[in-house]
């Protein structure tokens, strides 16, 4: 059976209440039924680890027998194990749901297999439905669910050529305030903010996330990569979370490190030699490339040696917003094939 119209606009509207959802160690979802006229019978998210998931919240607005024969229309996999709540396909089988319309395949190995358990039961299953939507929703869980580390964000600015630094060292306020304030915002979604020791003594930064003046409610944790012994001084000393400090050259075991700490998703600041050792590794999964109307000129690059000798090694990138801020503009990118070249490398 083709998916219809009526589900179309029921899965936008389960994106919607996903959203809603806090990000954690649990994925964003919402969740719509839809009698078999295609109306809205009750309307469910997730609300936090712990709480009901969103085909249950929505089955709990229901008297007992009303979602018979309904189409369940969620963003992701009906789950299919027993944690700290019940199996999402068991409720939905028991509540007598005829159909299930999802987005995205559960990655898990514990939690995966509810498709199959509801069509062993009777029950009619569409996936794929806005699976791009999905997947941008809660990339950072899906990243820790199948990599075993966090999604990974590298952000850098730079002038019209490149630039991310005059030639004395100097670099705050290439963008304008628009495209601060934007970044700032994007770190409060960040469980961890990351940067080299290298940043930390030309830059001094804070690594907080800022409303205007005030802090922000979400505040990312700072961690700090390198040799060098980052001064008792130091701005990230006062930072509302203690900071981690790495003295290592291997990424992956840092972000190893993270994820086994809860920390899903990665907000990568600087400096370029931090950056593009992410990306030469691998394992950078998106590019934040905050671009100003200036040119700088010199030597300080954004980017530096990122393992490209070839224009047929070059790392290929899908562009999937470009968004205006001001004067200047930001270049929100995914890699098209994330996880080449293989995830070795140092820096």
């Amino acid at each position: 059976m083709a998916v219809t119209a009526i589900e179309q606009r029921a899965m936008d509207r389960a994106l919607e209440l996903a959203a809603r959802g806090p990000r954690g160690v649990n994925p964003q979802v919402g969740a719509v039924l839809l009698s078999p006229a295609g109306e809205v019978l009750a309307e469910g998210w997730h609300r936090g680890s712990g709480t009901a998931h969103a085909e249950v919240d929505a089955l709990s607005k229901l008297p007992p027998g009303a979602a018979r024969g309904a189409t369940a229309v969620v963003t992701l996999e009906p789950c299919n194990h027993t944690g700290r709540t019940g199996p999402c396909a068991v409720a939905l089988i028991e509540a007598g749901v005829a159909r299930v319309v999802y987005a995205l395949d559960d990655p898990g190995e514990v939690s995966g297999g509810g498709a199959e358990r509801l069509r062993a039961a009777g029950v009619d299953v569409e996936s794929g439905v806005r699976a791009a939507e999905a997947e941008a929703l809660i990339a950072s869980w899906l990243t820790a669910k199948r990599l075993g580390r966090p999604h990974v964000t590298v952000k850098w600015a730079q002038s019209l050529d490149g630039r991310a630094a005059a030639d004395d060292g100097s670099s705050r306020w290439i963008t304008g305030p628009e495209a601060r304030a934007d970044v700032h915002r994007r770190r409060a979604e960040a469980d961890a903010i990351v940067v080299g020791t290298g940043t930390v003594l030309a830059d001094d930064p804070a690594l907080t996330a800022r409303d205007g003046d005030a802090l922000h409610p979400r505040q990312p944790v700072p961690v700090v990569i390198g040799a060098r012994a980052t001064p008792a001084h130091a701005a990230v000393h006062r930072h509302p979370h203690a900071p981690l400090f790495y003295d290592t050259r291997e990424l992956p075991a840092v972000l190893a490190d993270l994820h086994d700490r809860g920390h899903h998703s990665v907000f990568v600041e600087g400096g370029p030699t931090l950056a593009s050792a992410f990306v030469a590794a691998g394992l950078a999964d998106r590019v934040l490339a905050y671009v100003a109307p200036v040119l700088l000129g010199g030597g300080r690059l954004a980017l530096t040696d990122i393992g490209v000798s070839r224009i047929d090694e070059a790392r290929r990138l899908t562009v999937e917003e470009w968004v205006p801020l001001g004067a200047d503009l930001l270049a929100v990118a995914r890699f098209t094939d994330p996880h080449a070249p293989e995830q070795e490398g140092a820096w």
